[in-house]
């Protein structure tokens, strides 16, 4: 049943990947041509350990430096494919109007170079704790998995209080995707649907794109990362953990300063008002601000924009521009006076007669 939906809606969706995919960037469309012919390429299985990062050989003395660069193109299942296209077309839509063509393209060869590093670092680490020469002939490193995580970082970053979904547990925002898609993958590894380098690269992606953009993305007004306090590391964890989160990293940044890997926050004091003065920090000011509302605004405007409307309010003018007239036929109260009037003659006392009686009483 699931099989003949599918079926009966692929057209619909062929349509819709096709408009979107026509409509992107040159970026976008070489990103997805290169993901294409790398999933072909992975037939060969002689060209694996050359196209894909292997540990054991990007070490000397092979020094396979190049598949740092290569193995983010290599996927071994069709699936994989069209999630990497279709992650690659949403950063296209929803990142490249902010950012530009190259910044994005900037962003993605750090993610994924700097993801493929770290887990090679990784496995090496595990074969000198483990001695098993699998972890370093055996594990193939490739895929985009590591700048999907890094997306979902992004995204968090411009729409973090975005609502994707109400449910009965509460509302999911974008600022949860990067720890459930973490969650998640790390399931699918335990029950074998995902290759063994995906949730640690997915991690590695997370945490590398975050150091990215909260300290090193450099912006149009010139300053360099983000240092808004939704898009600190303690923000990626629920609520209750926060608290703790925040001490530990903010501990490790404070040892990172020091030793000059990380530089402190520059505060801008503005004394120009005499009454106030106004402190500001990287990725506060209203550019940053203002570079965040864009997208959220456009979501808000696609949601809007589908409602239908169901009835129109009454206009108060009528289309010749006047303002409707009272009906006609609408009879004012008419209030009817009386045009006779009857006069009432009132006896006129007789002042001389009363003063004759009080005389005459007196004199008795």
């Amino acid at each position: 049943m699931a099989t003949s939906t599918v079926q009966r809606n692929m057209p619909y969706i062929r349509e819709q990947f096709s408009a979107a995919f026509g409509k992107s960037s040159v970026v976008v469309k070489s990103v997805s041509v290169a993901v294409t012919i790398g999933y072909f390429l992975s037939f060969l299985t002689a060209a694996i350990p050359y196209l894909t990062v292997t540990p054991g050989y990007v070490l000397p003395p092979n020094m396979r430096i190049w598949a740092f660069f290569t193995q983010c193109f290599i996927e071994f299942h069709f699936w994989e494919v069209l999630v990497d296209i279709a992650v690659v077309i949403l950063c296209g839509k929803l990142l490249e109007p902010l950012w530009g063509a190259m910044d994005m393209l900037l962003f993605f060869l750090i993610t994924n170079v700097s993801v493929a590093l770290s887990t090679t670092i990784f496995y090496v680490l595990i074969y000198f704790l483990s001695r098993n020469e699998e972890y370093l002939f055996e594990t193939h490193i490739h895929g985009l998995v590591g700048y999907i995580a890094g997306f979902s970082v992004a995204v968090k970053q411009v729409m973090p209080d975005h609502i994707l979904m109400a449910s009965p547990f509460g509302k999911l925002r974008n600022t949860h995707i990067p720890l459930l898609l973490l969650f998640a993958a790390g399931s699918l590894r335990l029950v074998g649907a995902l290759d063994g380098p995906f949730p640690v690269m997915f991690g590695f992606g997370i945490f590398l794109s975050w150091i990215y953009l909260r300290f090193y993305q450099k912006h149009s007004n010139g300053n360099r990362g983000d240092m808004a306090d939704n898009f600190n590391f303690a923000s990626f964890f629920p609520s209750q953990l926060q608290p703790l989160i925040a001490i530990i990293s903010n501990s490790i940044f404070m040892g990172m300063v020091k030793i000059r890997i990380c530089k402190k926050p520059q505060r801008k004091y503005d004394v120009s008002s005499p009454s106030t003065i106004t402190i500001s920090l990287p990725g506060t000011e209203p550019q940053d601000a203002e570079r965040r509302r864009q997208l959220a605004l456009k979501a808000l405007n696609d949601r809007l924009s589908k409602v239908e409307q169901t009835g129109k309010w009454p206009s108060m003018v009528d289309e010749e521009g006047k303002s409707p007239e009272v009906a006609k036929d609408v009879k004012e109260p008419i209030v009817h006076s009386s045009t006779t009037t009857s006069t009432v003659k009132l006896p006129i006392p007789d002042f001389k007669e009363n003063a004759k009686d009080v005389s005459s009483d007196g004199s008795t």
